[in-house]
């Protein structure tokens, strides 16, 4: 069923959608949830608008049924710690290339692609202010290399300095191509939330650090076919094992203190962040949850 024009702007997630059916099925789950929700606050009256998304919403409880036994659909905790996770990794991949000066069409499709799934998050409700500077750096590398790219120039790697870059909807054209309408770049991203130039002030991710064992886990979530592009062998960084803080070791909990619901939920929180990050092998965001849930519980704080 052809996406009604009204409805353009959940074009991409669900294209990311389909992508992960078989690669990853609870990302592909929240991206059509995302894109069900903005679209109803799109046009929800309109017959061929209410057509699309009463179809979407039954793609969406079919999936829920065969998934039901998932825990990252079944409780919103886990299924937000494995968005948040995929889409940091992707970011993570991404940035370790760009600042290596591996530009190629699979660079630029997984800074795009983070992005969006910076997006999905909102479906848990709102997002970090570091996830908000995560989505904004993305969408403005992708905008800029793919530029570069296109234009026949070298792509400076890194953060530099955010000038004004509208992206052209490489992925959203039906061919997979770039749009022929240059006129229409402002519409064809409208969640790009303003005009590139007002986004935060390169400082904000000069400091972007890439975390001890965040290379690309084997089944990279950026490897889409691309014919053009070379195969991407991700680099691992070697590991280096985070200092366990010796005050927790020893830390029993205090007879006096009351934990409340909230703090109780927050521990499970973390331990779910670090059982998400065990699964890329990636021990050092591991230590540190597990480190923030045992300091919750041993000292309320």
């Amino acid at each position: 069923m052809a996406l009604p024009p009204q409805l353009k702007p959940i074009q991409h997630h669900l294209r990311t959608a389909q992508e992960h059916d078989k690669r990853d099925p609870v990302v592909a789950y929240y991206c059509r949830l995302h894109a069900m929700q903005t679209g109803m606050k799109l046009d929800s009256k309109t017959p061929e608008c209410r057509k699309f998304l009463v179809k979407l919403m039954d793609e969406l409880e079919t999936m829920k049924k065969e998934l039901s036994d998932n825990e990252s659909i079944s409780q919103d905790v886990v299924g937000n710690a494995h968005i948040e996770n995929y889409a940091l990794k992707m970011f993570l991949y991404a940035d370790s290339e760009d600042r290596s000066g591996h530009f190629h069409k699979n660079l630029i499709k997984s800074f795009y692609t983070s992005s969006l799934l910076f997006d999905v998050l909102s479906v848990f409700g709102e997002l970090t202010e570091e996830n908000i500077q995560h989505r904004k750096y993305a969408k403005w590398k992708a905008a800029y290399i793919h530029n570069c790219l296109k234009n026949g120039e070298t792509p400076q790697p890194g953060p530099i300095a955010m000038e004004g870059e509208a992206y052209d909807d490489e992925f959203g054209a039906e061919g997979g191509g770039p749009s022929q309408a240059p006129e229409n770049l402002s519409q064809s991203q409208p969640s790009f939330h303003g005009h590139p130039s007002n986004q935060p002030p390169v400082s904000n991710f000069s400091n972007i650090q890439i975390p001890p064992g965040s290379h690309a886990p084997a089944n990279t979530p950026a490897e889409v076919p691309h014919s053009e592009a070379d195969p991407i062998k991700p680099v691992p960084v070697p590991r280096t094992m985070p200092v366990v803080d010796p005050s927790l070791l020893s830390n029993t909990h205090e007879g006096d203190m009351r934990l409340t619901p909230e703090d109780f939920t927050q521990a499970q929180k973390y331990c779910k962040y670090a059982g998400s990050a065990l699964q890329y092998e990636d021990v050092g965001t591991a230590i540190q949850n597990l480190q923030k849930a045992l300091k919750l519980l041993t000292t309320g704080k």
